[in-house]
């Protein structure tokens, strides 16, 4: 599914360091300053102009007084705001777990019995992996390829990556319709050029991957010996995997992953995996057609599996499944799994306190049902209400842009406009809520909880194959501090948990409020017109509703973005990869750009006042933007998140759209020559 988020889908590092400006104003509320101007000053670096870094200026002294903490990754003043979203959670939790009067079955007593047994740590260590030992067994048992099958099936409705991944998804070329898709998996690295890279960080982390897989397999109880040799097992097979996957550049085209096979035609691409026999173990033996997203890869792992004998797929099926589930069991599996996972590909020095990881454990598994109450408790109509109001300017602010653009031809405006009238928004919460009734949730073993949430999820998804498509689903839950926008259901989400006061406040200075949450409402609506979106027309078709002409000067000025990005240094050789955040960086210089023009908008014929601090309004506006980036990133992180996340690192989010914007330049007196005015600008809106 087209799903582009504000943050990162991948790293749950930028869900703390997204929102500076929130907590920067309420830093001053708590000093007694006046809130209305948005800032506080000292955050600002003086010695710095704003025309030579405008990040450096805006954030400078914040960064430089404020180091990460042990336990993050990265560091925004705005974690403050997601933590103290995570103590509501956590108020919400430690009452129902208290509650020992929850009706059976109610949503309370699921969330409290689910968080209860997630902060049982005596019962959970003195358990060890025991609880598994139901499928290691299962693994150790298998007799023949064809076993294999049916075996992947169950691991996957537990939730154990293996091989390869199968879900519902919404038919690219048919809004209406849910398929079933198999897609590219079953990696332990963070994609597949972790596995080809020649550099020495790299060698280096292919070293210690090996060295952590080892150490896991001696904690299930394996000699020293055998732990290293199934380790290079892993890894072989997974570098076979890993060469026949397409890159995170390629995933990004969804043109070049729809292959709708019939069961006959995917069982004659990989002959020796029983097609059959996987989909009637998954609970769907009426399928007759999928998606197959990448058909070299399914076509190598098939390859594989005639080639290897069967007890390397045991050993690869053990891993996955400790793999999986390490962070859940006891103590030493856990500190294992933070060692390599966090410590050595992040640089975190510190785990999460348990009750954190328990909160975030509930939300990931039980959301919505959590989320009625967290919505109940701490998110009013006021708000939703306000936050529509933002919204429907923005939209009104690109429909007034679009019919002004000069490289865009009348046709294309045409259903430009069309597209963005038919936006569907879904603001704060869900109006349906997921009936969990039949989801058993207890205080036993805590990865027994696990597994059935797992199972539970695996069994919705599946179910929806062959059904109308249900266009009031969500994607996040409630709390999340995140936004997203669905290209396949054209439409934008703005979950609750990133509409809150002080981060969205209507009694703050309002060029604050749209150069930084209008910003942001900009941001996912122009994700429908990135190089991803702009392939989906109204109703979510992948379907082009450009002329020829129109869309390739559009794709030019895709590849101006691109272009830019690439130029910019992350850490010695290492660039920040253009064409992996082309989408996200076309929605940054979009986003703020029409929120510039809402603001404007907005202000109507009022004058720019000058606030105590000596900024214009549009100053203000373009620091709301830059102080919701201003976060510390660990190195290690730095590079994790090059490699892999498509949304540039904040340095870049930052000065990359200001610096192709003449109203920037203008605001702050920048010429050309000074380094944030671009030569060759990138302009689309």
């Amino acid at each position: 599914m087209l799903i582009r988020r504000l943050f990162s889908g991948l790293l749950s590092f930028l869900l703390l360091g997204a929102f500076a400006v929130a907590l920067v104003e309420s830093h001053a509320a708590r000093a007694g300053q006046s809130v209305s101007q948005g800032y506080d000053p000292t955050n600002f670096d003086k010695t710095c102009k704003p025309c030579d870094d405008f990040f450096q200026f805006a954030s400078g002294g914040w960064l430089k007084n404020n180091p990460i903490p042990a336990e993050y990754t990265a560091w925004g003043s705005g974690v403050l705001l997601a933590d103290e979203n995570q103590k509501k959670l956590h108020t919400i939790l430690d009452n129902a777990a208290a509650d020992k009067d929850a009706t059976p079955g109610s949503n309370e007593q699921k969330i409290g019995d689910f968080y209860a047994s997630c902060m049982d740590t005596t019962a959970i260590d003195a358990q060890g992996a025991k609880p598994l030992s139901p499928q290691f067994t299962q693994i150790d048992q298998l007799q023949d390829r064809e076993s294999i099958s049916s075996l992947i099936a169950r691991l996957h409705a537990q939730g154990v990556d293996v091989f390869f991944a199968f879900a519902s998804t919404q038919d690219l070329k048919d809004s209406t319709k849910v398929i079933g898709e198999a897609d590219q998996s079953g990696l332990g690295l963070p994609d597949r050029d972790y596995y080809m890279r020649t550099d020495a960080d790299s060698k280096k982390i292919r070293d210690d991957y090996v060295g952590h897989v080892s150490k896991m397999f001696a904690l299930l109880g394996d000699s020293t010996e055998k732990s290293a040799a199934e380790a290079k097992t892993v890894l072989d097979i997974e570098t076979g995997l890993a060469n026949a996957s397409m890159n995170n550049v390629e995933l990004r085209d969804p043109e070049t992953q729809y292959h709708i096979m019939s069961i006959s035609q995917l069982s004659e691409l990989s002959p020796h995996f029983a097609w059959k026999v996987y989909f009637q173990d998954a609970g769907h033996p009426e399928l007759t057609h999928i998606n197959v997203a990448q058909p070299q890869f399914f076509k190598e792992m098939d390859r594989q599996i005639a080639a290897r004998p069967l007890d390397d797929w045991k050993t690869y099926l053990r891993w996955h499944l400790i793999h999986n589930a390490a962070q859940f069991l006891s103590d030493p599996f856990v500190q294992e799994n933070f060692n390599f996972y966090e410590r050595i590909l992040t640089g975190t020095q510190e785990l999460r306190p348990r009750w954190k990881r328990c909160s975030s454990a509930t939300d990931q598994y039980l959301g919505q049902a959590l989320g009625q109450i967290y919505v109940k408790n701490y998110f009013s109509p006021e708000a939703k209400a306000r936050a529509l109001e933002m919204v429907h300017n923005l939209i009104a602010a690109l429909q007034d842009d679009i019919p002004t653009l000069s490289w865009m031809g009348p046709e294309t405006k045409k259903a430009a406009i069309t597209k963005l009238e038919a936006f569907g928004l879904k603001i704060g919460y869900p109006d349906k809520w997921r009936d969990y009734s039949s989801l058993n949730i207890d205080r036993g073993p805590y990865i027994s909880n696990i597994v059935r949430a797992a199972q539970f999820e695996n069994t919705r998804d599946l179910n929806k194959i062959g059904k109308p498509v249900d266009r009031t689903e969500w994607l996040m839950t409630p709390p999340t501090v995140d936004a997203y926008n669905n290209g396949q259901l054209n439409e934008i989400v703005f979950p609750a948990g990133v509409l809150q006061p002080p981060f969205f406040d209507p009694n703050r200075d309002d060029a604050y409020n749209y150069g930084g949450m209008g910003a942001v409402i900009g941001h996912e609506i122009t994700h429908g017109f990135d190089d991803q979106g702009a392939k989906f027309d109204p109703q979510g078709n992948l379907k082009n509703w450009w002329t020829p002409e129109d869309l390739k000067k559009f794709q030019d000025r895709g590849n101006c973005v691109s272009t830019q990005f690439s130029g910019y240094v992350v850490d010695g050789e290492l660039h920040e990869n253009g064409k992996l955040v082309e989408g996200e960086s076309i929605a940054d210089l979009g986003g703020l750009t029409i929120a510039y023009a809402a603001y404007q908008k907005h202000l109507g014929t009022k004058p720019q006042n000058v606030d105590v601090s000596g900024f214009t309004a549009d100053q203000r506006f373009f620091l709301g933007w830059a102080q919701i980036w201003a976060i510390n990133v660990r190195p290690e992180t730095a590079k994790l998140w090059t490699n892999t996340n498509p949304h540039p690192l904040p340095r870049f989010r930052t000065n990359g759209p200001t610096s192709n914007m003449v109203e920037f330049a203008r605001a702050f007196g920048c010429k050309k020559g000074d380094p944030m005015v671009r030569e060759t600008v990138c302009k689309i809106w």
